[in-house]
């Protein structure tokens, strides 16, 4: 990679569902992109149409560890480090809770601290998991939060609460320029079906003909943000220039019951698939959506794809998506089916 006078960004998670679409987004901007992944829950073929894109690259790597020497190197200057390096689904933080904690607290203290040393500004994907099963609704950023923090979830919950404490703390000694976005529910192309969420297993089950999958009795509600939207989020608030805002709600505030999804997604697909009902995880939240407010304001923004768009779009990728033996791929039932991110 050479220098040039566009900017260098890093950014952690990058082989991820959202992290892979952030790279496409700021290399259509014309910016210089590393993508450090350890490829726990990225894929590479996420990022395998930019292999031959000489303004991006990719290192394998956790950042639990310490960073690479080359990341560090003074020759090339990184003007900013995106955050997005975690686990975000409960099979798959649950898998390894130990590892879910380090990523936040450990991992975020890395990258805080690399920011500093490059005088890089430095964005956070924090989550609305940390508001817990809320009492308060729609959920503001003043809210606290209403988190087990000894329960399954914790090690995701929590740890993104500590990543955020870091972050702040930065912030408050002057030690680094950040942003914090806390997101809700996301779904899009590149979404895992093995993940557990909500909406990637509904759809592969339909288009299975297996079983639909509902946790609870389908009544708590979520809200659904397409990836695109959210990445423009994130480049927004990673660009905004004034007062310092805090942690941004970014989310469609549009709500929506699981049982509600599960029947347009039946609708579209023309799937004969049957609903069936599992009990619902321990601290599984019973509503969730966002007000984005702060961000209308602050950010000039807003989602704009439709949820019957985004479906659409998401169900013509995982129709193409398939296992190398041409099946579909698994559809994961650990655990809640509904996460944020």
């Amino acid at each position: 990679m050479k220098n040039s006078n566009s900017k260098y960004v890093l950014v952690a998670g990058g082989a991820g569902f959202l992290g892979s679409h952030l790279c496409d987004a700021l290399l259509s901007e014309g910016a210089h992109v590393i993508a450090l992944d350890n490829f726990q829950t990225g894929r590479k073929q996420n990022l395998r149409h930019l292999e031959r894109e000489p303004r991006f690259d990719i290192l394998d790597g956790d950042i639990i560890k310490p960073l690479s020497a080359r990341l560090r190197s003074r020759r090339l200057k990184i003007d900013e480090v995106f955050n997005l390096a975690c686990a975000a689904s409960p099979p798959h933080y649950q898998a390894d809770p130990e590892h879910t904690m380090l990523t936040s607290v450990v991992g975020t203290h890395n990258l805080l601290t690399f920011a500093e040393s490059v005088h890089a500004r430095f964005f956070l994907a924090s989550t609305s998991e940390i508001y817990g099963d809320p009492e308060v609704h729609p959920q503001t950023e003043s809210y606290w939060g209403n988190v087990n923090p000894t329960g399954p979830r914790a090690c995701y919950d929590e740890g993104k609460r500590a990543a955020e404490t870091l972050t702040f703390d930065f912030d408050r000694a002057r030690r680094a320029d950040v942003r914090v976005a806390r997101i809700f529910n996301t779904y899009g192309p590149r979404m895992r079906a093995d993940d557990g969420r909500v909406v990637s297993n509904v759809i592969c089950q339909a288009l299975s003909g297996e079983d639909i999958t509902i946790y609870g009795d389908g009544s708590q509600t979520r809200s659904f943000c397409y990836v695109s939207d959210l990445v423009e989020g994130f480049m927004r608030l990673m660009a905004y220039e004034g007062p310092f805002p805090g942690a941004v709600n970014l989310g469609n505030p549009v709500e929506l019951t699981v049982g509600n999804l599960a029947e347009r997604v039946l609708a579209m697909t023309g799937s004969s698939s049957r609903v069936v009902k599992r009990p619902l995880p321990v601290d599984d939240p019973r509503r969730r959506r966002p007000d984005i407010t702060l961000a209308k304001k602050l950010l000039g923004w807003s989602p704009r794809t439709s949820l019957d768009a985004g479906l659409k779009s998401t169900i013509a990728w995982f129709s193409e998506d398939r296992a190398d033996d041409g099946r579909p791929h698994k559809v994961t039932n650990l655990g809640d089916a509904i996460s944020a991110g």
